[in-house]
């Protein structure tokens, strides 16, 4: 299962961030939170990808399934943490996305990704994505991280590849795994969370603020299925 920490603090998928893309004018539904703090969180305009709790080569795990959709399993953490340095999480991944790319803004799908939010000095950010986020706040009901790190695994950038996302340079993502030669096995990753937002955003993180995971097919009219273990701490 998913470690319990502690819970609630403020996250959203920047991705969307906007502008949701101006999907709707109104937040979507709150989901329930489940015994170790853990919810789906619905994107506006977007179909919701399934998650659920099941098992997976004998491992306890949660099954995403996107088909044709975008949305997330977060955690919100509070308070926030400012302790972190290494995490390790997991992902069997059935199949790539045919044509999905995270660096392209028309095919910006993945079918795993591991997401951390931040905390900063949101005056520190140009007026611009400050009013981004307003914008965001007003559509989903939450403020975004001031800024949002991601592990995602791509169709065929390298690993390694650190790419600043197309809508909104506060979030940016590293490969971790690349095209389908580790497709419909287990990937064990461990990481250290603080110097891999150092090398994505040139700065020291904040405090962490949540943890997500995220699989969605939407932009490629597609679909995909992965499986995630744990997301943890220390």
């Amino acid at each position: 299962m998913f470690p319990a920490s502690r819970a609630h603090g403020r996250w959203v998928l920047a991705g969307a961030l906007a502008m949701a893309l101006m999907g709707c004018a109104s937040p979507p539904p709150p989901t329930a939170v489940d015994a170790d703090g853990w919810q789906s969180l619905p994107l506006p305009g977007k179909a919701a990808t399934r998650y659920s709790w099941t098992q997976k080569d004998g491992r306890a795990a949660l099954m995403a399934y996107s088909e044709r959709s975008a949305s997330i399993w977060r955690k919100r953490i509070q308070p926030t943490r400012s302790d972190v340095s290494e995490v390790r999480f997991s992902w069997w991944v059935q199949s790539l996305i045919p044509g999905a790319d995270v660096s392209e803004v028309d095919h910006e799908d993945s079918v795993a990704r591991v997401i951390f939010g931040f905390d900063g000095d949101m005056e520190r950010l140009p007026l611009r994505t400050r009013m981004k986020f307003e914008l965001a706040q007003a559509l989903t009901g939450e403020m975004p991280p001031y800024a949002t790190l991601m592990y995602v695994w791509d169709s065929k950038l390298p690993v390694g590849t650190v790419v600043i996302n197309p809508r909104s340079d506060r979030i940016r993502k590293i490969v971790v795994d690349s095209g389908p030669a580790e497709l419909r096995r287990w990937r064990d990753h461990r990481r250290d969370l603080a110097a891999d937002f150092q090398r994505a955003f040139g700065e020291a993180p904040g405090a962490l603020s949540s943890m997500a995971v995220m699989t969605d097919s939407d932009n490629n009219r597609s679909s995909a299925r992965t499986w995630y273990g744990p997301v943890e701490l220390p």
